[in-house]
């Protein structure tokens, strides 16, 4: 399978399943999560990086250890820079119920070697380990399906200009500052940005900004997931309000808004709602 981002998404939206696709007892994060992400239709799966005191990148979203995995520690460890692998290995996510499941932690090596060919990755976290994530990326020749996103500050780009200039980034922007035009500038394969905003009409949520990257042939990401309903990613048009609103409402404005990139926690109504109404596909 043959990638190309801008390629892709000049012909339809790219759904981005956020941590794999979770529920029950299969928890995010995991091989499961991603397979089923993917089955359901996915084409980027977003991974959370974190590294062990053996110095191994395993995929687990920082300090969610306890929420995850309700892992307190022993002996003073609480965090997984703290244990070995072989510690890690012992360790089980946790379903809704918070009881123990099936599923353990996986490294970024063996979400590499999984999904080699098969989607894009979206790494999180780049910025903590840049040189060990860029090696494991070249080493895999896996230049093509990888695309890495941070907040937009100096030492952060200087960081992506120095370790991966020629992977597909992202910076995430809440305020129109001039960052595209500084990327413009930046010797980084700057592909678009991630716009976080609460007003669709002003500043990176308005059409404006959309237009205005676009004219560049730059893609904009939007987010329907939600961490927090008090802060919210896109406005309201989110996964939630697309079940208890509409559908037209949540995914359906983001994708006539003219989203290149849609990150979800439900990949598979949302890409039966796209696919049905035919707003999947460009014309």
């Amino acid at each position: 399978m043959a990638f190309n981002l801008m390629k892709d998404a000049s012909e339809r939206i790219i759904v981005a399943a956020h941590r794999g696709e979770c529920g029950g007892n299969i928890p995010c994060n995991t091989m499961a999560a991603y397979e089923i992400a993917v089955r359901h239709g996915a084409d980027m799966i977003e991974v959370d990086l974190n590294k062990s005191a053996d110095g191994t990148l395993w995929i687990l979203h920082p300090k969610m250890e306890y929420r995850h995995l309700n892992y307190l520690g022993t002996e003073g460890k609480v965090s997984l820079p703290q244990l070995t692998d072989e510690e890690i290995r012992k360790l089980r996510y946790v379903n809704y119920d918070r009881d123990y499941t099936q599923f353990g932690l996986c490294t970024f090596e063996e979400v590499l070697n999984t999904f080699k060919g098969r989607c894009y990755i979206n790494i999180d976290k780049f910025w903590d380990h840049p040189r060990e994530i860029s090696d494991a990326i070249r080493a895999h020749g896996m230049l093509d399906q990888i695309v890495v996103k941070s907040s937009p500050k100096t030492e952060i780009l200087d960081i992506v200009e120095e370790y991966a200039p020629e992977v597909y980034y992202l910076p995430i922007v809440k305020k129109d500052e001039g960052i595209h035009e500084e990327m413009m500038r930046r010797n980084i394969n700057y592909v678009g940005c991630e716009v976080v905003f609460t007003d669709e009409n002003e500043g990176v949520g308005s059409t404006q900004f959309i237009d205005k990257l676009h004219a560049d042939n730059k893609l904009v990401w939007a987010n329907a997931i939600i961490y927090n309903y008090k802060s919210q990613l896109a406005a309201g048009h989110s996964d939630d309000t697309s079940f208890t609103i509409s559908p037209e409402y949540g995914w359906g404005w983001l994708a006539d808004r003219g989203y290149d990139i849609i990150q979800t926690d439900w990949t598979l109504a949302m890409c039966t709602y796209l696919n049905e109404t035919g707003k999947r596909f460009k014309k």
